[in-house]
């Protein structure tokens, strides 16, 4: 189930413990004018209203408005998965350790190949961070899955690429995750036919992977163009 409306509105009418797992890629607040290198071109880091400090009133209510429906939501064994970096990582922990919610991991997204730096006075930019949230003290790991995954015990450091082209193929966002780190997420915390819910859906990236797995999905885009993206991405599956 996909729709195009602000996460809040529909994860409202949604009854409480309900969805399996949450994968969440929520705004970074990063578009600040800045530039950086994609393709090989100088571009702007903006990537639209949505992602800008200036049009929340607080970004710290924000944060906790939508966690706070995603622990109402979640199944007393469900668990969350939140991406960030430096710019909301740390309000969104701050956030989660006020709601109750304990931190199973911190996972290290080493994207393998990040871009180039524009001005050489700092370390090159190469991950992000995915934290991973439980409601209660009992939660799904597929340990088993994952040990024959990585052929060892699977760390928390995760060697991935960006997003391949093929994904793009209905159209492009600009904070699309790849197939291999929600393919992952998904394999590591649901079983077949669990309900996945991404608040901030994209271009579809997580109902994709969950559709390719056996899994129920829903998903929330608030912009008309991505969510458009996403539905005709689905629907080729």
């Amino acid at each position: 189930m996909l729709y195009n409306d602000n996460c809040l509105n529909v994860m409202k009418k949604i009854k409480d413990n309900f969805i399996d797992v949450i994968f969440a890629d929520p705004p970074y607040f990063l578009s600040n004018g800045g530039k950086s290198i994609h393709s090989g071109k100088v571009v702007s880091v903006n990537k639209g209203k949505w992602d800008k400090k200036e049009n929340y009133s607080s970004t710290l209510i924000f944060t906790k408005n939508w966690i706070s429906e995603c622990k109402r939501i979640l199944k007393k064994d469900g668990t969350i998965w939140i991406t960030g970096t430096k710019h909301n990582i740390f309000e969104i922990k701050s956030v989660l350790e006020e709601l109750g919610l304990e931190i199973i991991n911190i996972i290290i997204w080493n994207k393998l190949d990040p871009p180039p730096l524009i001005y050489k006075n700092k370390f090159r930019f190469s991950y992000e961070f995915v934290i991973w949230v439980k409601k209660t003290r009992t939660y799904n790991f597929n340990y088993d899955e994952m040990f024959k995954e990585a052929g060892m015990e699977m760390t928390d450091v995760w060697r991935m690429p960006a997003v391949s082209m093929s994904e793009k193929h209905f159209g492009y966002h600009p904070t699309q995750k790849p197939e291999c780190l929600l393919r992952r997420i998904i394999m590591a915390s649901t079983l077949p036919n669990q309900i996945i819910l991404d608040p901030f859906m994209g271009s579809g990236t997580t109902c994709a992977v969950a559709k390719k797995l056996c899994r129920q999905y829903i998903g929330i885009e608030i912009e008309k163009k991505y969510y458009d993206i996403a539905c005709k991405r689905i629907q080729y599956i």
